[in-house]
């Protein structure tokens, strides 16, 4: 391989950007070619990237370009066929979440990573978020069982409300947003999910039939920990309360806090970004009143979204130059898709889902 990992970016929406200035940026990436689809409608592409290769038809660009890495930033439905493609030609793969829609895909993924010797990073975002890692670290000191509960609602309208749409023709919101919170319950108790239960509505006529823009799962693991997490979208969605992530075990409790003079929940920001962590101590006097009062971990400087995509990506590389083994992440991956497609399977079938 050249000093430079030469890259591919497939899809250029709000990810697909984030993600090609990580690769423009970061020394190690040299942006091979931007593949989208009515590309040449594109009038926001940044002007550094004006002598960068670009295509409309995916096959035709990994055909030429010929990359060493594939950035997979498309509708869901093509997560699973692009990344096997990308392996197949020889590429490293990262792919945003969903890894695919179906967990049948999302092994097939896995086990051409495994065959063909490919790297493949899922955009686990919060996984490199400093608050997100504290907030993990702080979770497992509470001791078991723990109960986790956690949303994120985002009331959108206009561009985001159409898109939203777009995305809800073959995923709902506990599916796409679901596996992110889903991956750190499952980091914080490292259980085995047992079993899943969702609940689900349709809050409007303009999504496609058959189809919930409201959604909430609860997921048994088999130490007794518990979880629950809600997704919705829409203009009909509150702006209270929509950002949740709060964690109980027997010795007390960790909370991220959020700043109330942030963005509300249509604003991508706020979906990473944190003002503290509170950490409350269930210990108790004599006197049956609290021994320890709360503490308040402060995140002022923590990264936005922009560098976090450039965190990720560096994890990316990383894993490419020092043969890393992403067993472990894959194989996490495909847990957290089972546990969201359960819960979408019990709100279809209105019955509980044993894993």
């Amino acid at each position: 391989m050249a000093d430079k990992v030469r890259v591919l970016v497939v899809g250029l929406g709000h990810m697909g950007l984030s993600h090609a200035k990580a690769y423009h940026r970061l020394d190690g990436f040299e942006l091979a070619g931007l593949c989208t689809r009515r590309l040449k409608s594109r009038t926001d592409l940044p002007a550094e990237y004006a002598g960068v290769p670009r295509f409309e038809d995916f096959g035709e660009a990994l055909a030429t370009v010929k990359p060493d890495a594939v950035s997979i930033n498309t509708w869901s439905d093509t997560h699973a066929d692009f990344a096997v493609a990308a392996m197949e030609a020889g590429a490293h793969v990262f792919v945003e979440k969903p890894l695919a829609e179906t967990v049948a895909d999302a092994e097939r993924v896995v086990a051409t990573a495994q065959r063909t010797g490919r790297k493949v990073v899922v955009g686990y975002i919060l996984r490199h978020h400093p608050s997100w890692t504290r907030l993990v670290e702080l979770a497992r000191t509470l001791g078991k069982p723990l109960a986790m509960r956690m949303n994120l609602n985002q009331q959108s309208t206009g561009e985001a409300w159409d898109w939203h749409k777009n995305l809800m023709k073959s995923l709902s919101p506990i599916v796409d947003c679901g596996v992110h919170y889903v991956d750190i319950m499952c980091l914080i108790t490292g259980a085995k999910p047992v079993r899943v239960h969702g609940i689900g509505a349709r809050l409007s006529d303009e999504i496609v039939p058959d189809m919930y823009n409201y959604g909430q799962l609860q997921v048994t693991f088999d130490d007794g920990s518990v979880g629950w997490y809600e997704a919705a979208w829409g203009p009909m969605i509150s702006e209270t309360a929509f950002f949740l992530k709060d964690i109980m075990g027997p010795k007390g409790s960790v909370s991220i806090v959020m700043d109330e003079s942030g963005g509300g929940s249509a604003d991508m920001e706020t979906h990473t970004k944190t003002s503290s962590i509170r950490l409350h101590h269930a210990a108790l006097k004599p006197d049956g009143t609290l021994a320890r009062p709360d503490e308040t971990i402060s995140m002022a400087d923590e990264p936005g979204h922009d560098e976090l995509c450039e965190r990720e990506q560096a994890y990316f590389l990383k894993a490419i130059r020092e043969d890393l083994d992403l067993s472990d992440h894959m194989a996490d991956a495909v847990n957290s898709l089972r546990i969201v497609l359960a819960a979408d399977r019990s709100i279809r079938e209105r019955r509980v889902v044993e894993l």
